[in-house]
């Protein structure tokens, strides 16, 4: 998640969130223990983020915004998700308007009401506008906002899943900041064997990390990776990969038959994510817009996230038989899909020039380099629609 700045120092937890951080702190070492000593770090990582109402997705506290412990693109202001919609209006319109929208994990609800105000104004707007939320608590709050802010016709067409989409289905599916937080192994290399990093426990219950020889999946997607690289891992390097990634897209988006994927995310093409200079992987923790030190520190009430490998996210989509349409940078899509008519038509309905401004300062967040617009980077695939249009502008793709 964008968080900044990262070196200031972080508020103290009240006493009611350190409670609950205790709580799953105990939930964890029980687990480990149960699991004779250590669990993968891939399991810890899921269980502080989305254990049942412990896990720091799954709790209640505030996640987005100034007040919470991160900042996505769509809690800026309106910018982010209009241009979206607007890549997306063709494909809609192309698929008819029986097409859905199968929007992953909703924030708070922000991407939607913008996103369905913008297709109706596109007159694309999709039969169903469907949130997979796994979290009751940030469903709740979204339909508390959706129901606020959008019209009732509108509102109508969102409905709430349990699970992807199950049945044939034909629309787009948009995941903004949700690859990150997909509970992530960790490897390690010695005298040239791959290990996975493990999670146990040290004399006083503390967590301590431990190395166990790797399974066949992850030393095989370790070995893809390494050949790509030109030079094997030196021994010490560590850091993140999803072998999973492919069976995860193909179950996240259901039967899609014909449609488009359109995937937001921090990350890196595979050779500056595996460069030699990154020894220690992308993993790290926030809380309260700032860098925590431990990831290990306050489970549930700090959010654990890697970068992205979009190279595997390419070879992840294309392997579940749909085609590439493009991949840039933030900036270069958001300038590539109406950025400019939509920052003037937002300063339009305003009257406040100190709205003017803020909506300003949002553009310059969204696209400067020191800022969103190169740290984050977007990955289209279409399958039986036209979507490389929305990639005209500053395709990476030669960098995958």
């Amino acid at each position: 998640m964008s968080a900044s700045p990262e070196h200031q120092a972080i508020p103290a937890p009240d006493a009611d969130a350190l409670a609950h951080s205790e709580r799953l702190r105990r939930a964890l070492q029980e687990h480990i223990q149960a699991s004779g000593g250590a669990i993968p770090f891939s399991r810890f990582m899921e269980l502080s983020l989305y254990a049942p109402g412990l896990g720091y997705y799954s709790a209640g506290a505030t996640k987005f915004g100034a007040s919470g412990d991160f900042v996505t693109a769509p809690e800026l202001g309106p910018l982010f998700a209009a241009c979206v919609a607007d890549s997306l209006a063709p494909v809609l319109q192309q698929l008819g308007p029986q097409a859905d929208v199968v929007e992953l994990g909703g924030g708070s609800g922000a991407f939607a009401e913008v996103a369905l105000k913008k297709l109706l104004a596109a007159d694309a707007l999709p039969a169903r506008y469907a949130i997979l939320e796994p979290s009751a608590d940030l469903r709740e709050r979204q339909q508390d906002r959706l129901r606020e802010r959008l019209n009732p016709l509108l509102f109508d067409l969102v409905e709430w899943l349990d699970a992807p989409p199950q049945g044939a289905w034909d629309g787009v599916l948009f995941a903004n900041e949700v690859i990150d937080a997909l509970p992530t192994p960790r490897f390690t290399l010695r005298e040239g064997e791959v290990f996975e990093e493990y999670v146990a426990l040290d004399d006083e219950g503390r967590f301590v990390r431990t190395d166990r020889p790797a399974d066949a999946l992850l030393a095989a997607a370790v070995r893809h990776v390494e050949r790509q690289r030109d030079e094997p891992f030196p021994d010490g390097y560590r850091s993140e990969l999803l072998p999973q990634l492919p069976y995860w897209v193909q179950a996240v988006n259901g039967g899609l038959r014909k449609g488009a994927m359109l995937f937001v995310d921090y990350g890196y093409p595979r050779r500056e994510f595996y460069s030699s200079q990154r020894t220690n992987g992308t993993l790290r923790a926030f809380r309260r817009h700032r860098m925590a030190e431990n990831v290990y520190d306050l489970p549930g009430l700090q959010d654990i996230t890697a970068s992205v490998d979009f190279t595997a996210l390419a070879e992840a989509g294309t392997g579940a038989g749909f085609d590439l349409s493009g991949y840039c940078t933030q900036a270069s899509f958001l300038i590539g899909n109406g950025l400019e008519s939509n920052l003037a038509a937002a300063e339009a309905r305003m009257h406040d020039e100190a709205q003017r401004y803020r909506l300003r300062q949002e553009a310059k967040h969204l696209t400067l380099p020191g800022e969103m617009g190169e740290r984050f980077q977007v990955m289209g695939f279409q399958r039986d629609v036209e979507f490389g249009t929305a990639f005209l502008v500053g395709d990476l793709s030669w960098r995958l």
